[in-house]
């Protein structure tokens, strides 16, 4: 893989785990969130994966008119690691165990 495929890879990975993650909190909550109101919107059942998906698509759309902009191909591996995410069962907070000496 290229340097530029590799840093396509890489931006998402710090982008869903750093900044947008600090600023936005779990994509699970947003994502059910906008499950929510594209439901009511359109009188049908979307979930949490669905958004991954229409959002990954919006960003297909982009793509057919700017197939060259990176930022399109950062954001499509960022919306499907959320939707991955999504995907699975969340997992049950545990206490952390104190450490024994």
């Amino acid at each position: 893989m290229s340097t530029r495929g590799a840093q396509s890879l890489a931006a998402p990975i710090k982008l869903t785990t750093g900044d947008r993650n600090k600023d936005y909190g779990d994509p699970r909550p947003n994502f059910d969130q906008t499950a929510a109101l594209f439901t009511q919107y359109l009188n049908f059942h979307v979930s949490a994966v669905d958004v991954a998906v229409l959002m990954i698509l919006v960003k297909v759309a982009r793509l057919s008119e700017s197939p060259g902009k990176l930022d399109n191909w950062t954001d499509i591996a960022g919306y499907a690691a959320c939707g991955a995410e999504v995907s699975q069962p969340p997992i049950p907070w545990e206490p952390a165990k104190p450490e024994t000496v």
